[in-house]
């Protein structure tokens, strides 16, 4: 819990100060009534009514007290509430790789069901843009709500190429640059290949539709089975950026240590090599821009995280003032305490 105004707290000094002054009263009454009071009689009036009761509604008065003076601070509760509007990308790995059948019937295939199905849980309201990534990375779609683009171009992936994963999260992260903003500088002596919007046969960056206006992105959701093979910047280099930006990039490492493919050798005879995710780096990812990672062995693990993220990324932190509740809770407590006075006293039979 935080507080508005937290200045005012400073007046609950007032507290201790009140309950000094109560006892020092408590004790003043009782050295009075020894020396003025016949003692026969105040010995049969104690006998019949416990000596704590009388305390009990000046222990309530400041109990409210304290409620009224937290609540001129103002306090503040944190609770989660669905998101109205959102930006997300999806960067979803189509290396050669996605063709390893360990997670039935491909990794590929799983993942594209597993991907239509978070998109369809989604707000209608929420953005969401598409990169796929093996040799290089590409952009199916800018952030849109066109729901049927997206699926589209998750649906036409085909599996092969190495794995451009840190290039995945850059061209992710540039979906959500505003146009003043300048693109990053490449290290000096990085390979950057042609861009990816520029190569033969790759979609335009306005591919999947006319995207809302939006200066920057909520989250981008990052799935991979492989280590990163290819691409001009290194996974963490694109993490590290992503937290600069303050974008989370949840990690999805999809398949099992045991999941193989066949590549032919230079003589064209196929080979079988296996084709593990590469869980450390994608947690590394995950935990460097404040995000989680998820490992997924099999569709039905994909589908629950997915289900988990759109829980997570459809609802957001959010502080609402709760003065009422203390104010409230403060009268609550001095009607009480008025009450149970008067009725002890005999004032109410």
């Amino acid at each position: 819990m935080s507080f508005a105004s937290p200045g005012w707290l400073l007046i609950l000094l007032i507290i201790p100060i009140l309950i000094a002054l109560y006892l020092w009263a408590q004790r003043r009454r009782a050295r009075w009534s020894v020396s003025f009071t016949n003692l026969d009689v105040l010995a049969k009036v104690v006998a019949t009514r416990p000596a704590w009761r009388r305390h009990v509604p000046a222990a309530l008065y400041l109990l409210a007290l304290s409620a009224l003076f937290l609540g001129m601070a103002r306090p503040e509760s944190t609770i989660s509430v669905p998101r109205e509007q959102a930006t997300i990308v999806l960067a979803l790995d189509a290396s050669g790789s996605m063709r390893a059948t360990d997670v039935e019937p491909t990794r590929l295939t799983a993942a594209q069901e597993s991907a239509r199905s978070f998109i369809d849980q989604l707000p209608d309201k929420f953005q969401v843009g598409v990169v796929s990534f093996a040799e290089q990375a590409q952009i199916l779609n800018q952030p849109t709500t066109d729901r049927v683009a997206v699926i589209e171009s998750i649906d036409s992936l085909l599996a092969d190429g190495p794995t451009a994963m840190g290039d995945a999260v850059d061209r992710a992260l540039d979906l959500g640059r505003s146009d003043e903003e300048p693109a990053p500088t490449p290290p000096p002596g990085a390979s950057q290949g042609p861009n990816a919007s520029e190569a033969p046969g790759a979609p335009s960056p306005s591919a999947g539709g006319t995207p809302l206006p939006k200066d920057r992105l909520d989250a981008i959701v990052l799935l991979s089975d492989g280590y990163n093979t290819s691409g001009a910047v290194a996974p963490l280099e694109a993490a590290e950026r992503a937290s600069e930006l303050g974008i989370p990039v949840y990690t999805i490492a999809l398949g099992t240590p045991e999941g193989t493919v066949e590549v032919p050798d230079r003589l064209g005879i196929p080979r079988v090599i296996r084709v593990p995710p590469d869980y450390e780096t994608l947690a590394a990812m995950a935990e460097t821009t404040g995000a989680e990672s998820f490992t997924a062995p099999s569709e039905d693990d994909l589908r629950s995280i997915y289900e988990d993220l759109g829980s997570r990324i459809g609802f957001v932190d959010d502080k609402q003032e709760v003065t009422f509740a203390f104010a409230a809770a403060g009268a609550l407590i001095a009607l009480l305490g008025a009450g149970l006075g008067a009725v002890w006293s005999g004032r109410i039979p």
